[in-house]
């Protein structure tokens, strides 16, 4: 951490995102898959926020939820995806020191967020398939608009300590960030300081908000499973596992390439392969995510057909 009489001294005024720049012949197909990955991701996210505020048969906490997962995806996607691409199409990499500061603080806002919410999204399925009698009382109207409000507060304020520790660093030289947005880790590296009580406060926030979360979703799961494995049905039992298996595993590809990004020690040979892991998390989780919570559900594929409906021939 920095000196209290040095302040926040810094002769950096910007950062180069360094990106893929190692895979100089294959910038023109990653502009375009990610190109084609951000639109279809808002397109979806945004479809599925519509259904939910529009549908008054989704006016649900399950959807409710889903909702609320759908706008932080956006959000998410659209920190740090326009940035990326921005950069090979107009030559130009560099991000202001504030402007790097304020894309780490809302990346990591949204980060926090979303395990605290998946955590939340688990607990309600747990509620309606383990304890279905209790449902209504322990998710009512003000229970889950808590519950929700809670994810956003805590994400945003878990972060601020993070923001207000980097902004105490000093960065003096050099200004390559060998990512593709303003991660912390590599912020740190940077630094012209200490990094040990830094990296000790990332790992105490990164047990908070991400382990402690999806120990909690995988206990939910757990339950639901267990659940699910007593129903009498075959068919009803194979419909239901499957859908909870995919959330699980979708789950569980979020969160452990979390931990790992932010959990290991970075080396040179780690650097590249969290640097990919690090797509998986802010790029492709958000594109699956409608697909894989939102899309394959049949109400809100009800709702989508009557939206479709309303559009091409007007209210009934």
């Amino acid at each position: 951490m920095a000196n209290p009489e040095q302040g926040n001294q810094t002769s950096i005024t910007e950062f180069i995102l360094l990106g893929f720049g190692d895979l100089q012949e294959l910038q023109s197909l990653l502009f375009l898959l990610f190109l084609v990955i951000y639109i279809v991701t808002v397109v979806g996210n945004i479809l599925i926020v519509a259904l939910v505020v529009t549908d008054h048969h989704l006016h649900t906490p399950m959807y409710f939820f889903l909702g609320n997962l759908s706008c932080l995806e956006t959000c998410y996607s659209s920190t740090i995806l326009p940035r990326m691409l921005a950069g090979p199409l107009i030559g130009d990499r560099t991000i202001s020191f504030n402007g790097c500061l304020t894309q780490f603080y809302f990346i990591g806002c949204l980060i926090a967020t979303e395990c605290l919410l998946l955590s939340v999204m688990s607990y309600d399925r747990y509620l309606a398939i383990c304890n279905p009698m209790h449902y209504a009382t322990r998710m009512s109207h003000r229970s889950y608009l808590k519950l929700a409000s809670g994810c956003w507060i805590g994400g945003f304020m878990g972060n601020s300590i993070n923001m207000f520790s980097l902004s105490q660093l000093t960065f003096c030289g050099p200004n390559g960030i060998d990512h593709f947005f303003c991660d912390l880790i590599p912020l740190v590296k940077l630094s012209c300081n200490d990094p040990h009580l830094m990296e000790t406060l990332v790992f105490t926030l990164i047990l908070l908000f991400s382990l402690v979360p999806f120990l909690l979703t995988l206990m939910s799961y757990i339950c639901i499973i267990a659940t699910i494995l007593r129903i009498p049905s075959t068919t009803g039992r194979q419909k239901a596992f499957s859908t909870c298996s995919s959330h699980l595993i979708v789950v569980s590809i979020y969160y452990g390439t979390l931990l790992i990004v932010y959990m290991f020690p970075t080396t040179d040979i780690l650097s590249n392969f969290k640097k990919v892991l690090s797509v998986v998390y802010t790029v492709l989780t958000p594109l699956v995510n409608p697909l894989i919570y939102s899309l394959r559900n049949k109400m809100v594929q009800e709702a989508l057909r009557k939206a479709c409906r309303k559009i091409m021939f007007g209210p009934c």
